[in-house]
């Protein structure tokens, strides 16, 4: 199908809204008229510009409050209609949006509402354009669309048809599978936005929280589908007020927004199939036996034949991780060896051409890199995390979907003997290797370390069960960005999020996995970008190890001559008293600074290093009984103990 934006949606000026849209590879635009409005481009010049680029204008957008006024009233607008009619004609669309009318001096008279649309429809005609009627969530008179179908039926004028906007439906909990029932060629236009769950007045939240298909919480590919199933074949268009995006690189927001209607699309298109099938099982064991009349069957209207959906490579589940790299400085490299050695890794290996190192763990392993892995220098930033090593079952077929969703390639030197791996960009820099474990690909990382390592490393009998999770901070305004590239490439599912009180201010987090499996990523952002939260560079990053016993591992930490993070005496005697944990337990959890939390019948026990370099710290944790969380309620105790470590 085809895929459009609304202007509205981006930031810039009107020209570079149009050369945004057009590179990330969108086909049409709506013009939001407040764009064109301040443009100083004349409304021609707005469409040479639009053909120079390769889109068309789909859609102008929005003519108000027009519907339920006395005679006067009608007349004026009719006459406001005109000018924007020959408009369109100068910007080369043909269909214009009309939002049901929120004026406090309309009347609720569904008669003179249809005779009225009706008029505009008959005066929009020698124009060339058709008008799509639309129901606003806060609409005073008309706030539902099944109302306004029922009003642009009464019209019955072929120039009249309904918008559909999946904010203004599912924002109000309307069942959207009537749209099934209205000819798909009434529906002149379809709007789609995404948004969190949001206890707030149903304006506000439209004009500052929605955000792009897959970033919040409707159920967009059934919505999508319905509309599809009723016979639609128009572009599937992105509206989306944003207060982020309005500030945000138009380039990049737009990439983001075809990334998000590719998944809806792809996503719908297997839906589509599973109904299909279940469908056609149902005919099979329903099928009715011959009877005396005849064997005819009941008449059924008939639907257009479904348009076609545009696939994507069948998404390549990660499995979990092959291994995570962290980036130091020279300066604290020691540091970050100490730790790990203090955690049972090992020193095991070196790269073959490149002065990284391989630390294993039990099932962990850690790439210890001290060059930039873009620009081969000496890295001389904090230490983080740059690198994420995912096991999928198909290296290639993974990098193929990544391509298609617009993911960035990253380009790597290698000696011709070295691995062919694969690697993408994630939006905040860190590279995503696709690790496939079959050395007949040529693409098995661990072939590229065959040098043995001169260094013993950590302490034995302290093996890890692996990587549990990854906390990787964001730039507040990509947050939702991040989000739906790691579920949209690596096929993790998000959480609901929390947010969490740190001592500089609200840190928002979600974290992803796979069906709470790994590989588990938790996204981190500072609402308000106070003290360490400042800047991505300046935020966080954590790697989380699991074991089986947290305790086993702190003991040999202390014993190799690190101490863990130090947590202040009042969070222990705060768990003696909200839980029935034995007192003995409770002491030994405050002298290996260990924290826990349940759910359920799940438990987490959990510790943490100092902080590294001044930006990452590592963390081990185990889980019982089916815990799936992270220990978020800890998180808040766990940042004032590091702000407090930071000042001493």
């Amino acid at each position: 199908m085809r895929r459009s934006i609304a202007t509205v949606s981006l930031s810039g000026t009107l020209e570079e809204k149009l050369r945004a849209a057009a590179r990330a590879g969108f086909d049409g635009v709506e013009i939001f008229e407040n764009d064109l409005i301040g443009s100083a481009l004349a409304p021609r010049d707005v469409r040479e510009l639009a053909e120079s680029l390769g889109l068309t204008i789909d859609l102008y957008q929005p003519f108000r409050d027009f519907e339920g006024v006395d005679e006067a009233r009608l007349e004026r607008n009719l006459r406001r209609a005109e000018a924007k009619f020959a408009l369109m004609v100068e910007l080369g669309v043909d269909v214009m949006l009309v939002c049901s009318s929120v004026a406090a001096d309309s009347v609720g008279d569904d008669a003179r509402a249809a005779a009225q649309l009706r008029r505009l429809a008959e005066t929009a005609a020698p124009y060339g354009v058709r008008v799509a009627y639309e129901a606003l969530a806060w609409g005073r008179w008309v706030d539902d669309y099944r109302h306004a179908w029922r009003l642009v039926r009464e019209a019955d004028h072929p120039g009249l048809g309904v918008c559909l906007d999946s904010f203004h439906i599912l924002s109000r909990g309307h069942d959207p599978s009537a749209i099934r029932d209205i000819p798909g060629e009434r529906i002149f236009f379809l709007q789609l936005a995404d948004a969190p769950l949001m206890p707030m007045d149903v304006l506000h939240w439209s004009r500052h929280h929605r955000c792009f298909p897959g970033q919040g919480a409707f159920d967009l590919t059934a919505f999508t589908g319905h509309v599809l199933a009723a016979g639609y074949e128009g572009p599937l268009s992105l509206e989306v007020f944003n207060d982020v995006f309005r500030a945000s690189d138009p380039r990049r927001t737009a990439a983001d927004a075809l990334r998000s209607l590719a998944v809806l699309e792809d996503e719908t298109a297997r839906a589509r199939d599973r109904e299909e099938r279940a469908r056609a099982g149902k005919r099979v064991e329903t099928r009715a036996e011959p009877t005396g009349d005849g064997d005819r069957a009941e008449p059924r209207a008939v639907r257009p034949a479904p348009v076609a959906l545009t696939r994507l490579p069948a998404p390549t589940r990660a499995r979990g991780y092959a291994f995570v790299e962290i980036a130091a400085p020279e300066h604290s490299v020691r540091g970050v060896r100490t730790a790990l050695a203090s955690l049972g890794f090992r020193h095991t290996r070196d790269h073959r051409s490149k002065p990284v190192q391989l630390w294993c763990g039990g099932d962990a392993r850690v790439l210890l890199n001290a060059t930039d892995p873009q620009l081969g220098h000496t890295w001389s930033g904090d230490a983080a995390v740059t690198a994420l090593g995912v096991d999928v079952a198909d290296a290639d077929a993974a990098m193929r979907r990544a391509e298609r969703l617009l993911a960035p390639p990253l380009p790597r030197r290698r000696d011709p003997a070295e691995a062919d791996l694969r690697a993408v960009a994630a939006p905040d820099g860190t590279s995503v290797f696709f690790c496939a474990q079959d050395p007949a690909e040529r693409q098995d990382w661990r072939s590229d370390f065959t040098v043995p390592a001169d260094e013993d490393g950590g302490t034995a009998g302290t093996a890890l069960a692996g990587i549990d999770h990854v906390g990787l901070f964001q730039p507040f305004d990509h947050f939702d960005e991040a989000s739906l590239f790691y579920r949209s490439v690596l096929g993790l599912e998000p959480d609901d999020g929390v947010e969490l009180a740190a001592p500089d201010g609200m840190v928002r987090s979600r974290a992803m996995s796979r069906g709470g499996a790994g590989p588990r990523i938790a996204l981190n952002a500072s609402l308000l970008g106070r003290g360490p939260y400042e800047d991505v560079r300046g935020g966080p990053q954590h790697v989380a190890f699991g074991c089986e016993d947290v305790f086993a591992v702190a003991r040999a930490m202390r014993d190799h001559g690190a101490e863990p993070l130090r947590i202040p005496d009042n969070y222990y005697a705060d768990l003696a008293c909200r839980t029935d944990l034995e007192p003995l337990t409770v002491e030994r959890m405050r002298e290996y600074g260990v924290l826990y939390d349940r759910i359920g019948e799940g438990e987490f026990w959990h510790f943490y290093t100092p902080m590294l370099d001044g930006r990452l710290f590592l963390e081990v944790v185990q889980r019982t009984g089916g815990y799936a969380g992270y220990g978020s309620a800890n998180s808040p105790f766990r940042m004032a103990a590091q702000r407090a470590e930071a000042s001493r």
